[in-house]
């Protein structure tokens, strides 16, 4: 695994990121009118659960024309995150989404990590009041990608409200998370950070069994100004070692709280979500 901090990396992120705003096309969707798009997207709310402390599980389903993907919450390279913007609902206190675990792409020498064909992200909706029914308005924007970028507004509204029935497309949404920490029989995770010519190095040591083929860790961080390179992985023995790079989009001096920081193993068999490391 090489050490080498390239000092061209943040003249690297700039150029990516203004080549991935130049190619994306703005598009507004209605969720509840698919094929607005044409043959690229179409979306859904798709109807769940009510759970015992009160919050109600659904789902927002998008199906995707063939050659066409669409991005996980951490895109990788030259991918576009979803964002959802919930302020048109009522009765709801927030929205967590529950993200499947995704497939990683080759785009043009990039590494970008997200879905194709169709994928149901699951929803947990708590109430403000758990006796009375949420209606759920808002927009998600998200990049749809093939030799060119889509970036799609789609309008959701929809209403929930009753007890429901365990829907099988959505449970199966559900068991495709990433095993936790425990599940996957991890370890100790430390972490070593170092100061580089742009920003900071990391370097994560995760004790854990092989997640089958050939392991990708994907190193995440709570402040979205921080860009984090895609780590580049390698194993010894029982442990797998990520290396990588920060580079706040400012410049300049930045802090970073090892016991915020997420890891996702995307491996052959199975992928495992890590929070937090040790110094």
């Amino acid at each position: 695994m090489s050490t080498t901090v390239r000092p061209s990396r943040r003249s690297r992120l700039l150029g990516l990121l203004a080549g991935a705003c130049a190619a994306l096309l703005p598009v507004t969707s209605h969720a509840e009118t698919p094929g607005l798009l044409g043959a690229t997207v179409s979306a859904k709310l798709v109807e769940g659960w009510r759970l015992p402390d009160g919050s109600h599980m659904a789902g927002l389903e998008l199906d995707l024309a063939p050659g066409w993907k669409t991005y996980w919450r951490a895109p990788g390279d030259a991918g576009v995150p979803p964002s959802f913007d919930w302020r048109g609902s009522r009765n709801l206190d927030r929205v967590e989404v529950m993200w499947p675990t995704p497939s990683v792409f080759d785009s043009g020498g990039y590494r970008t990590i997200g879905y194709k064909d169709r994928v149901i992200l699951p929803l947990r909706i708590y109430p403000r009041d758990a006796g009375a029914a949420v209606r759920l308005e808002g927009e998600v924007e998200l990049g749809v990608c093939q030799d060119t970028c889509l970036l799609t507004t789609l309008d959701l509204d929809g209403a929930v409200d009753g007890a429901g029935t365990r829907t099988p497309a959505l449970a199966a949404a559900l068991a495709d998370q990433p095993y936790t920490a425990r599940e996957a029989r991890v370890g100790r995770v430390s972490c070593r950070i170092a100061p580089a010519a742009d920003g900071l190095t990391l370097t994560a040591e995760i004790e854990m069994p092989s997640a089958g083929g050939q392991e990708i860790a994907v190193i995440e961080t709570p402040d979205p100004m921080i860009w984090v390179a895609p780590a580049e992985t390698a194993r010894r023995g029982g442990t797998l070692v990520a290396r990588t790079e920060l580079v706040h989009s400012a410049g300049g001096a930045f802090a970073l709280e090892r016991s915020q920081l997420r890891i996702t193993v995307l491996g052959q068999h199975h992928a495992v979500d890590i929070h937090g490391c040790k110094g």
